[in-house]
């Protein structure tokens, strides 16, 4: 699996917003200092992020950007569906959509396998999770196993 540049930035932002004791706004510039994210970029992450009601803008001098939900209500798949689209796809298409012929045709079942993994712990770790530094149980069980820092 490939992890873009964006959806990294994405959780990156959030979990800026997130370790907020105050929830108050915070500017795009800051969060782009913060965590080293180029400023163009960033706005068009927190736009995409805003269209899917992940974040709300806030205009005015004390004006920036702030968690539309709860950090606890927004899953890791949430954020990279928002900038990224599907967890998995096929050249462009879902996993259910992809067609083959009779030979190829068990493929299908190892894209639909590989999405139910990645499911398994981006829908279970939360920006708050990740803000607080508390994994769940689907993410360290899975990295307490010293293979799986093993580059293969």
């Amino acid at each position: 699996m490939r992890v873009s540049a964006k959806s990294d930035y994405a959780l990156r932002a959030l979990i800026e917003m997130a370790s907020r004791a105050d929830g108050k706004a915070v500017s795009a510039e800051e969060l782009g200092r913060l965590q080293e994210i180029p400023h163009g970029f960033l706005q068009a992450i927190l736009a995409d992020l805003r269209r899917a009601g992940v974040v709300i803008s806030q205009r005015g001098q004390s004006g920036g950007w702030r968690m539309g939900r709860p950090a606890a209500d927004v899953s890791v798949a949430d954020v990279i569906r928002a900038v990224d689209g599907p967890l998995v796809s096929v050249y462009g298409l879902r996993p259910e959509a992809v067609t083959y012929n009779e030979s190829a045709e068990v493929l299908q079942h190892v894209w639909i396998a590989a999405r139910r993994s990645l499911r398994d712990v981006f829908e279970q770790t939360s920006i708050q999770a990740l803000a607080d530094g508390k994994l769940p149980k689907a993410v360290t069980s899975r990295t307490a196993d010293e293979d799986a820092w093993q580059p293969h």
